[in-house]
């Protein structure tokens, strides 16, 4: 894929994010704390405490923090964990930062300890310090424009205590409600021009495994079908073809998900089985499995994680017509 293409994919799904905590469909909690956090932050003329997001992949933890820049009216400015792998890339960083900024790092768990530490004294002190000198070291402390960090990440478990405890707002992403999904799908696809019904766009929603993010994908890999077979979106069957075509059964679970719980019964009669060896049997990366596949089939009660490894639930062995294989122990 070239860069022209991916940036063009890139636009396409920001155009369909909303902007405003009002148009913000789901995480109702986060949401309704965040209104009050942000009102009174503005009322008092300061920066927005730090906030840390967490939760799985696609619930909108890039687009919150987007439209918390936006509510603050501040500049936004947006890096990755990856990224940041030495100071001189994150003290340039900083010390460009205008006042009232707002920084967005995702996967933040994966910035090494030697430069998380240069964010402790800017998000506790708003001082950077940077080491000068080249024979004899001493320490220079810059001081940064006031600004809001906002970290996202899947493993929250990952990162350390001391900068956990550094961020004053933390919220956990939950997967979203099939009513909160359907609107997602709903305002998306008015914004693509699509002519779907609040019956088609919940047909949607019901495969994307409560996540905006594959909900958003699904709509416009169903736009295509529709368009290409002629199909109406204000037709339930024509939408249901769409998605057997692209291959999503009616419970959301991709090919991914099912070969993963077919290796779990089958060949492992259930489980309880390690994650490096189930990784190894798939040939997928245990990352992947653990941050994409399993949450969502955890959510939905077909695994479960015990201290000796992933097991196998009665209701997954059902699924693949195997009822009573699975023995839970």
């Amino acid at each position: 894929m070239t860069t022209d293409v991916v940036e063009d994919v890139y636009l396409q799904d920001k155009a369909l994010r909303p902007l405003t905590l009002n148009r913000f469909a789901g995480q109702p909690v986060i949401v309704e704390q965040l209104e009050i956090f942000i009102e009174a932050a503005k009322k008092r003329g300061e920066t927005l405490d730090h906030v840390l997001l967490s939760g799985p992949p696609g619930l909108g933890k890039t687009t919150l923090a987007n439209i918390i820049a936006n509510e603050m009216e501040g500049p936004f400015t947006s890096t990755s964990g990856p990224l940041l792998q030495d100071a001189t890339a994150l003290a340039p960083l900083l010390v460009s930062l205008e006042p009232g900024a707002v920084l967005f790092i995702d996967e933040i768990h994966r910035i090494p300890i030697q430069v998380e530490e240069i964010l402790y004294s800017a998000m506790e002190d708003g001082m950077l310090d940077v080491m000068v000198g080249e024979v004899e070291k001493k320490t220079l402390r810059i001081q940064l424009s006031p600004f809001t960090l906002i970290g996202a990440t899947t493993r929250s478990g990952n990162l350390s205590a001391p900068l956990r405890d550094r961020f004053g707002m933390t919220f956990r992403f939950e997967y979203y409600q099939l009513a909160d999904l359907t609107t997602v799908v709903s305002n998306a696809a008015e914004k693509l021009g699509m002519d779907v019904s609040r019956a088609s766009a919940e047909l949607i929603a019901r495969r994307s495994r409560g996540t905006p993010r594959i909900a958003l994908r699904l709509l416009r890999r169903v736009r295509d079908v529709l368009e290409t077979k002629n199909y109406s979106g204000q037709d339930i069957e024509h939408i249901t073809l769409a998605l057997e075509l692209l291959r999503i059964n009616d419970k959301g679970l991709s090919t991914q998900d099912l070969n993963y719980l077919r290796a779990l019964v089958d060949a492992f009669s259930g489980g309880p089985v390690g994650l490096n060896t189930l990784s190894a049997a798939l040939s997928e990366d245990s990352g992947t499995l653990e941050d994409t596949v399993e949450p969502y089939l955890l959510q939905e009660g077909y695994i479960q994680r015990t201290p000796r490894g992933r097991m196998a639930t009665p209701l997954a062995a059902s699924l693949l017509g195997l009822p009573g294989t699975v023995v839970t122990k």
